[in-house]
């Protein structure tokens, strides 16, 4: 009895430590599959955050639209004085107030006709009278009065760089030339640092109402 026992007490050792690495050996395949399986997710995860959804085409076409400038375009009609004219645009016609400047006034009950202020509605006048524009709107797209406000470009924009708005935009013809001040009111002040140094490169050169 005592010399079976010895026999078999090994061969029970031996089979519960071969059921314990089989069972092991399964637990350890699962878990490898699961751990890959969760890398490769989070890897995928991963790139999309950083491409910044790029290869999403809603992503990409949201972000070409956000960096675009946009515009309206008009036909101007008439001339005020040398900021304001009055433009047909989609079928109406509209009062439009430029954005960020201020011309001498022509026509001021109280104060009358500034120092060139004639000089200043005339050149608006020869520049925008019949002329196809492209009106771009900023925070506050009307004033008090009704009047539409926007700035003025002569040619449709592109990224509307430094470069760009001196050649295109009519408000800052009028600063870059001296027929206007700056005057900022928020909350359109887009182009308020580029209107600040365009005016003091006129009172630099002396054009226009800077002159002598």
């Amino acid at each position: 009895m005592k010399k079976g026992l010895r026999v078999f007490l090994p061969l029970l050792l031996l089979i519960l430590l071969l059921y314990g690495c089989g069972d092991t050996g399964v637990n350890n395949s699962e878990s490898r599959r699961e751990d890959r399986s969760f890398s490769s997710v989070t890897r995928q995860e991963s790139q999309q955050a950083e491409s910044g959804g790029k290869n999403d085409p809603s992503a990409a076409e949201a972000e070409r639209q956000e960096g675009e400038i946009k515009v309206i375009p008009a036909r101007v009609v008439r001339a005020v004085d040398g900021d304001t004219v009055y433009v047909d645009m989609e079928g109406k016609r509209e009062k439009v107030r430029f954005i960020g400047v201020n011309t001498p006034e022509t026509k001021d009950p109280r104060r009358g006709v500034e120092y060139y202020g004639r000089e200043a509605a005339a050149f608006t006048a020869k520049t925008l009278t019949g002329r196809e524009v492209y009106l771009e709107f900023d925070v506050e797209q009307r004033d008090k009065y009704g009047r539409l406000l926007a700035y003025i470009w002569l040619e449709r924009p592109v990224d509307g760089s430094d470069r760009e708005v001196r050649a295109k935009m009519f408000n800052a013809r009028l600063l870059l030339d001296g027929y206007a001040q700056v005057m900022t009111v928020p909350p359109n002040v887009k182009y308020s640092d580029l209107f600040v140094r365009y005016q003091q490169e006129a009172r630099e050169k002396k054009k226009g109402l800077w002159g002598p």
